[in-house]
This record gives structure tokens, C-alpha cells and sequence, in this order.
């Protein structure tokens, strides 16, 4: 997996300061996407251990509220192979801060059932690790700018935990 950038003081993408991975690769591909090079599979550069240590240790200042990873799209199955155990392992590591995840797919259509399109053998160790996800695409004609955390309406945040 591929990443395009880490914030580690985002107060955009969900509650609080929180330390935010962008990941690459994205089949969504949303018109109006603010983030079109993060559609590409190898944009940025490569997610390794290193990684892993970094965001961990911007996680660590009592005042960040959590993790939210976006992208891309974290629910493409390649990137949930990756994601599912470097989240279990920031569940593990901080229980008390949150997880966000930002997702173009559905959640009770495309990425919970079973036969869901961006199900695989990842997708219920990432859900139990995400207390909030946002799900749906972002369309272009809905988006609203006053919306907190979501780029058009139809878009929902849900509290999974």
C-alpha cells in the first residue's frame, strides 16, 4: 500500500486534533474529488514499518483525539490488507482515542455484507476498530460546505461504536 500524505494536526476530518493518514488508491473516483492524484494505487510512497512507528508516535500527545485514515480509498481490498492490522494494532496501543475512516462505498450496501462489493476477509477487523465511519461518495451537485466533516449531503457519519 501507498500513502499520499500524514497530518498530524488535522482538525478537518473528524472530532478533535486527530493525526490523519491519506492512503492511495482509489476505484471510486468521485468528480469533483479533492484528491485525484491519491486515485492512483502507487501515489506517494510506500506504507513499511517506519510508517507505522511515525503515525504512532504522533498519536501519542495526550490532546489528539485519534486516528482517521482517508484517501484514496481505505475499503479497496489492497489497502484493507494493509489497514486492518496497523488499526488493530492502534486500537491496541491507544483504546482511549478514536478511529475515523472516510469511505466512497456504502456502508450497509457495498462494505458490510458479505456479498458486498468492498467486503474481504479484512473488512470486519478494520469495522471493529472504526467508531466513526463516513460513507458515500462525494457528489459533486450535493456538496455543501457547511456540512462538519462530509462534502455533500448525501454523505452520512456514522457512529459505529
Amino acid at each position: 500500500m501507498y500513502y499520499g500524505n500524514i497530518k498530524k494536526f488535522d482538525i478537518a476530518d473528524g472530532e478533535g486534533v486527530r493525526v490523519s493518514l491519506f492512503v492511495s488508491g482509489c476505484r471510486v473516483c468521485c468528480p469533483g474529488c479533492f484528491q485525484k492524484e491519491t486515485w492512483n494505487f502507487c501515489f506517494g510512497k510506500p506504507f513499511t514499518k517506519e510508517t507505522e512507528e511515525e503515525i504512532l508516535k504522533a498519536l501519542e500527545p495526550e490532546f489528539i483525539s485519534g486516528l482517521t485514515v482517508l484517501g484514496g480509498e481505505p475499503f479497496e481490498p489492497e489497502n484493507q490488507a494493509v489497514l486492518a492490522p496497523f488499526l488493530q494494532r492502534v486500537k491496541q496501543a491507544f483504546p482511549q482515542k478514536n478511529i475515523w475512516c472516510y469511505t466512497g462505498y456504502i456502508y450497509d450496501k457495498d462494505i458490510l455484507p458479505a456479498d458486498g462489493k468492498r467486503h474481504t476477509e479484512h473488512t470486519q477487523a478494520m469495522l471493529d476498530c472504526i467508531n466513526v465511519l463516513v460513507d458515500g461518495p462525494f457528489v459533486l451537485e450535493k456538496k455543501d460546505i457547511s456540512l462538519n466533516f462530509r462534502g455533500s449531503s448525501n454523505q452520512r457519519i456514522l457512529r459505529l461504536k
